[in-house]
């Protein structure tokens, strides 16, 4: 959804950028100069993009900022959406729902997350997530995408800076409410939205307190309609083509029932006793929860795959319907991997009720203070907490008998990417023990017997906690021509991270702790006669889960039963950064210049199992930025800066952990080296007069010690206990592989009709118009290492787009603005292949989105709204490509775009409302 924004490159910090930005607010209305651009409100989103082109003007370092309109309110639900907006910058979704931010084509892993400048750990650790931040806490956001020496070092594409609101934003006694209601088109499921900010500013003493407090909420009931394949080499599949032959082992629908919330509490105290010094209390909560009912039902097409014998004769595909096995992978009784029968397969079922729950509480108390002779210092103390609750109040296993002729035959269809058509019947054995044929049509799954296998409880938090301390001082005086500013600045991180698991299995054939828990073991006592709700066709009809059941199941199994800790999953991580910096800021008549260096001492200390590892490392930053004006409305910007990112904290612990679930184990490296990174960036602004903005850009990093997962069988028999056989498990675990390099090019233009209207001769109405479009074009390749028998080979980074673009079309006059948003980024690599078994590598396929909003303004107190979101209804697919590796082992192909891996929709999202201000 949309509403009024400001789309804007500003060369500045993130901390000038807050500071110029807020002084175009509404409080600076009062006092501003003549030509000032003053933000009042009357055309929110024409006055907050020239109030952004105003700071960018005059400011020194690469960044890019959302500014919400004249009453301080932007028009996402979370802070990814918004700033998706912003010149290259691309999101990854979840349910629909923008989830990380990649900036102009880099990995989402090097996009950090501060709010007030204060670095800020996820609740799932460095992959900053940022559907869990309402964009009601912020004031404005400021994306910077060149990295100066004051930043942390861990910052290598950029930085999302989220800055909250003050008193003194505003010149008195403020008040910002709203309240909205809206609709989903899956299952004609509610939206909720409401928020609402209060603030004051009082006299004490010489000087003046501000207070301000606010709250959101934001409620989501939502119906995804999923489906998925796995995708394999068969080894009993030798006849010819097998080498580029691959079939799906199983395929899955996982139809989903969401409820997902946003909530956030935010206060500020400000203390300006006089006009050289400040003291700042600041305290946000945000919490976003994810009750999750999903019911899964698995066809495990190659339950029988043994059954085909390896023969590399060429034979002549003939429909068989009483084959001698089960049809899997069976290319001579006319199978192919897109369409066949398979003949008395399991079906493996899960119905799963979670309730997850991430949190990000951040407590901070900043002074700034001026003295005489142009000295000034800064000091901050930060303590944060985020939570990652990943509990699963349920999880229910009910699985096909052994008996054929109680199993499904099903014919498949999957012949069209977007489709995972299914078509069930009985199955009737012959007079022969191992030929099978196709009985009766069955619509309902449910019909077949599914006894309950087990039902599994899970409770799961992940507690980190950091703490900072920094310290800046900094020095104004003449050197060397310019008015120059020298910073030295002083900063301590510690972030910890703990992990908990306590879980409980009950099995299937335990009657009497499933009597105890409530618990039935025939599915159709645990069901509910609810229709389907979304729209996906499967050929099939089932029985939602009983929430409400498996809900009162979990509380009494919680009640009466003691959950065994996950030993193996549990370790405790601390980091440790000691770093100092020292920066200089020369501004001349025709520019400016910034430069520095930054050093860091990293210390990381992984405990688990009785196992500890500590690794210590040194980083050097430098950087150099030039801001050079052409002319009065022409300015070029060049930089030269680096970075590195660092694992993420579970990938550096010293076990590993394994969840029976998936089947998967995952193990930690804490000597891994830091991904590093260094770039250069040269853009060209031009500001067209007497409103109007173009700019075109290029950039260039060079990349070393890249991280990679690699994915294998596990191979060993260390982890098998408790009855359970692990060592066929998939594997991964995190390296260091070789060198690559990212390059592209970045174009952005904003106009409005207005200030042209009478010199074109336009009636007046048409200066309502206005425009804003953007363009990110990226290349990237980096080395594979060799893995097995697959050599190294050229891949892209993950996460990036070749192309990424935004175009927006807004009118905005007489009270009345609509606005027209269209995003899109290309296809974007999602994991590398270690083997050719698999599928080969996953891509995320294209995204894209069309938002529409509309708000009417029916006093200047009061404003009413519409929004509709995700009209183009574009599905979610990833998909497998084996070419890659093929091309690598001496067999080049084009890229294979059929093998869907996963399939998602979420229908569109209408919502409306009013926004009240005094």
């Amino acid at each position: 959804m949309l509403g009024s924004v400001a789309l804007a490159l500003v060369w500045a910090s993130p901390a000038a950028a807050a500071e110029a930005a807020a002084a175009a607010g509404d409080a600076a209305a009062e006092d501003a100069a003549p030509g000032d651009i003053v933000v009042t409100g009357k055309r929110p989103i024409a006055e907050s993009e020239a109030a952004a082109l105003q700071v960018q003007k005059n400011s020194d370092s690469l960044v890019t900022v959302l500014a919400s309109d004249g009453i301080g309110r932007l028009p996402d639900q979370n802070i990814a959406q918004a700033t998706s907006r912003l010149p290259g910058v691309a999101v990854e979704r979840d349910q629909g729902q923008a989830r990380y931010i990649s900036l102009r084509g880099a990995p989402k892993t090097w996009t950090t997350l501060s709010f007030d400048g204060i670095n800020v750990v996820s609740p799932e650790g460095r992959d900053a997530r940022f559907d869990s931040i309402p964009s009601a806490i912020a004031k404005q956001v400021v994306v910077a995408k060149a990295v100066t020496p004051d930043m942390p070092g861990e910052t290598v594409a950029g930085n999302v800076n989220v800055v909250t609101r003050s008193a003194f934003d505003y010149s008195g006694f403020h008040v910002a409410a709203k309240a909205g209601y809206g609709q989903a088109e899956y299952g004609k499921r509610p939206e909720y939205e409401g928020s609402l900010v209060l603030s004051q500013r009082l006299p004490l003493g010489g000087g003046e307190i501000g207070l301000l407090v606010s709250g959101s909420y934001y409620e989501r009931n939502m119906i995804t309609d999923n489906f998925e394949h796995d995708w394999e080499k068969v080894s009993q599949d030798q006849r010819p083509g097998a080498a580029t032959r691959y079939w799906v082992q199983e395929t899955e629908n996982k139809l989903y029932r969401l409820t997902r919330k946003n909530w956030s509490v935010s206060g500020r105290l400000d203390w300006k006793p006089d006009a050289d010094n400040t003291v700042s209390l600041r305290s946000v909560y945000t919490i976003f929860t994810d009750d999750e009912a999903r019911d899964n039902y698995r066809f495990d097409l190659d339950d029988r795959q043994a059954d085909l014998v390896p023969n590399t004769a060429a034979c002549t595909p003939t429909p068989n319907p009483t084959p001698t096995t089960s049809g899997y992978a069976d290319i001579c009784i006319g199978n192919d991997p897109y369409k066949g029968t398979i003949y008395g397969i399991d079906i493996r079922q899960r119905s799963t009720l979670r309730a997850f729950k991430q949190s990000i509480l951040t407590n901070t108390v900043e002074g700034s203070h001026a003295f005489a002779g142009g000295w000034t210092l800064n000091w901050l103390g930060n303590y944060t907490q985020s939570k990652d609750d990943r509990t699963v109040t349920g999880e229910a296993s009910w699985e096909s008998p052994s008996t054929r002729t109680l199993r499904p035959t099903v014919g498949y269809d999957f012949t069209n990417p977007g489709v995972s058509l299914l078509t069930l019947s009985t199955t009737n054995q012959l007079a022969s023990p191992t030929r099978f044929q196709a009985g009766t049509a069955v619509t309902a799954i449910d019909t077949f017997t599914k006894p309950l296998t087990a039902i599994t409880f899970l409770d799961a938090v992940d507690t980190t906690t950091a703490y900072t301390g920094r310290l800046v001082l900094a020095k104004t005086l003449p050197l060397f021509g310019a008015e120059a500013t020298i910073k030295a600045g002083f900063q301590f991180d510690q972030r910890s991270k703990v992990v908990v698991e306590n879980a409980l299995s009950i099995a299937g054939t335990d009657a009497t702790r499933l009597a105890a828990i409530g618990m039935p073991t025939d599915y159709n006592a645990f069901s509910i006669t609810q229709p389907f709700l979304g729209k996906l066709p499967m050929g099939y009809t089932f029985r939602y889960f009983d929430n409400v059941k498996m809900a009162a199941a979990g509380a009494a199994a919680r009640a009466n039963y003691a959950f065994t800790p996950n030993a193996n999953n549990l370790y405790d991580v601390t980091e440790r950064v000691y770093a100092a910096y020292l920066m200089g800021t020369l501004r001349y008549t025709w520019g400016s210049v910034i430069g520095g260096v930054r050093l860091e001492k990293v210390t990381n200390l992984g405990i688990a199992t009785g196992i500890t590892a500590e690794v210590n490392q040194t980083l050097v930053f430098p950087s150099l930025h030039v801001n050079y004006n052409l002319d009065e409305t022409k300015k070029l910007r060049l930089s030269f800066n680096t970075g590195a990112a660092r694992a993420d904290y579970d990938q550096m612990r010293p076990n590993v952990t394994f969840n029976d679930l998936a089947q998967t184990i995952s193990g930690g490296n804490p000597a891994v080296r830091p991904e590093r990174a260094k770039g250069i960036d040269a853009y060209f602004e031009w500001y067209v007069r007497p409103q109007g903005y173009i700019s075109i850009g290029a950039f260039y990093k060079d990349i070393t010690d890249v991280l990679f997962t690699q994915t294998r069988t596990f191979g060993s028999d260390a982890l098998n206990f408790g009855g359970v056989d692990r060592s066929n498990y998939i594997f991964t675990g995190i390296t260091n592989g070789g060198k690559g390099r990212l390059f592209g090019a970045e174009v952005a233009a904003q106009l409005q009709l207005d200030p042209w209207t009478r010199s074109l001769g336009l009636p007046e109405w048409m200066g309502g118009f206005g425009v804003s479009a953007n363009l990110t074009l990226n290349d990237s390749a980096i080395t594979k290492p060799a893995i097995g028998n697959v050599p190294a080979r050229k891949v892209r980074l993950p996460n990036t787009s070749d192309t990424v673009y935004n175009v927006g079309v807004y009118y905005e006059k007489y009270g009345l603005s609509l606005r027209l948003q269209y995003q899109r980024r290309s296809l974007w690599l999602d994991a590398i292949a270690d083997n050719d078994v698999d599928g080969g590598d996953t891509y995320w396929d294209a995204d894209e989105e069309l938002d529409v909003s509309a708000r009417y303004a029916i006093n200047k107190h009061v404003e009413i709204y519409f929004d509709a979101a995700n009209l183009t209804n574009q599905p979610g697919r990833r998909f497998s490509d084996p070419s890659g590796i093929l091309t690598a082992t001496g067999t080049p192909t084009a890229m294979v775009r059929t093998q869907t891996i996963e399939w998602e929709r979420f229908g569109r999202r209408f919502t409306g409302g009013v926004r009240v201000t005094f």
